[in-house]
C-alpha cells in the first residue's frame, strides 16, 4: 500500500491540472483574473460537461471578455455566439444572460473587484447560476492566490481523500504539500473522482 506522500504525488502527477490552468486563466490576486475565475465558476456550475465548459471559457476569453465592464459592454448575442463556439449550447442563451447580470452585480456591488468580498463561499451565491458547488470550484481554485482561504477542501475533495486513504481533516491534508499546492490538491481529489 502507497504511503501519503506517494499518494499525493501520484494525484498531482495525474489530475493536480486546476480548472484555471487548463481555461488559460493566470490565476493572480487581481481584479481581472479573479474575474475571469468567476466566469469559469459559473459555467461550471451548469449541467455540462467540464471541458465544455472549459471550451466556452476560452471562447469568451478570446473574445476580449476578460473584465466585468467588457462583460457587460458585450451584447447578449455577442456572449451567446462566445458561448456557442466553444459548444456550449444547451444553456447558451441563459448563461449569456447570467454573466451579463453577474457583471452588473459586480461592478455595482463590490466596484468590480472581487477581493472585496468578506466570505466569498457565502457572497460569491449572489451571483445568478453559482450555489454550493459553483461557490466551491471558485474557492477551491481560488485559495492558490487568497492564502486567507486555505486550506479550503469541500465535501468531494474530502470524501476523495477518505477514499486515497488521505486525512480527511482539511488542516492535515493541507500539510501533504507545500502552500501553493493546496489548490492543486484540492483540484486532484475532485478530479480523481470524476469519470
Amino acid at each position: 500500500m502507497p504511503n501519503r506522500q506517494t499518494t499525493v504525488r501520484q494525484l498531482l502527477d495525474r489530475f493536480g491540472t486546476t480548472y484555471a490552468d487548463e481555461a488559460g486563466i493566470t490565476l493572480r490576486d487581481k481584479p481581472s483574473p479573479l474575474y475571469q475565475l468567476l466566469v469559469l465558476a459559473t459555467l461550471l456550475s451548469a449541467r455540462i460537461r467540464a471541458d465544455i465548459a472549459l471550451s466556452a471559457a476560452r471562447e469568451l476569453f478570446a473574445a476580449g471578455l476578460r473584465t466585468p465592464q467588457r462583460m457587460l459592454d458585450a451584447t447578449w448575442q455577442e456572449r451567446v455566439d462566445a458561448l456557442g463556439r466553444g459548444g456550449y449550447v444547451r444553456y447558451d442563451e441563459s448563461t449569456a444572460t447570467r454573466l451579463g447580470e453577474g457583471a452588473r452585480l459586480l461592478l455595482e456591488s463590490y466596484r468590480g473587484d472581487l477581493r472585496r468580498m468578506r466570505s466569498p463561499h457565502r457572497e460569491i451565491q449572489q451571483f445568478s447560476g453559482i450555489a454550493d458547488v459553483g461557490a466551491d470550484i471558485f474557492c477551491r481554485e481560488v485559495q492558490a492566490v487568497w492564502p486567507r482561504l486555505r486550506p479550503f477542501f469541500d465535501q468531494r475533495a474530502l470524501a476523495a481523500a477518505r477514499h486515497h486513504g488521505l486525512p480527511a481533516d482539511p488542516r492535515e491534508l493541507a500539510t501533504l504539500v507545500k502552500p501553493d499546492q493546496v489548490a492543486s490538491l484540492a483540484a486532484a481529489l475532485v478530479r480523481s473522482t470524476l469519470k
